[in-house]
Parts: C-alpha cells; structure tokens; sequence
C-alpha cells in the first residue's frame, strides 16, 4: 500500500498521525504527518521516518520503502502487509 507522507523534521518528539490536506497527488488523499526529531541532515530524518512509519503500523521496518521524496517533506512510501489490516491502521492514524 502506498501512503503519502508530511514530514515535520526537528520535532521535541516522534509521533505519527494527523492529516495534513494541502498535499494530493497521484497517490491521491489527504497526508499522514509524521514528526521526527532528526533533523534534515544527511537522510537522518528521512531514515526515521521510515522507522517511525513501521512501528505505527506494526511491520518490520524492511517492509516501509520510500518511493519518492528523499531531500522533501512530502513523501510517498510504500508498506508492504495485508492492505485489509493496514488501511483501517491508515484510516485511525490519519484521525
């Protein structure tokens, strides 16, 4: 399933939900905001994201791969599992 992604690096902590609207692309819907407290050096924040993503949904971190967005905060990212099991997760993570 892919998800698209806001990113908010520098955060005072980790968290993953809210529903960021201004971003809509091919992926389609509103975005998933993700807040990491690594910042935006050297793929550091891009990397904790991922992490972050995983642990929201319970998967192994090798199943979250990023598609697109790397030096970017909106991002599209691809996680691999039952789609029956992660769109409800998706749905209750976005609020």
């Amino acid at each position: 399933m892919r998800i698209l992604l806001r990113v908010k690096p520098g955060a005072s902590r980790t968290t993953v939900g809210g529903r960021y609207g201004g971003a809509g692309d091919g992926a389609g819907g509103p975005a998933l905001v993700v807040s990491v407290t690594a910042r935006a050096v050297d793929g550091q924040a891009t990397k904790a994201v991922l992490e972050a993503v995983a642990t929201a949904f319970g998967v192994r971190r090798a199943a979250v791969t990023l598609v697109r967005g790397a030096t970017s905060r909106d991002k599209l990212v691809a996680v691999e599992g039952e789609e029956s099991v992660l769109r409800p997760r998706l749905e209750h993570l976005l609020g």
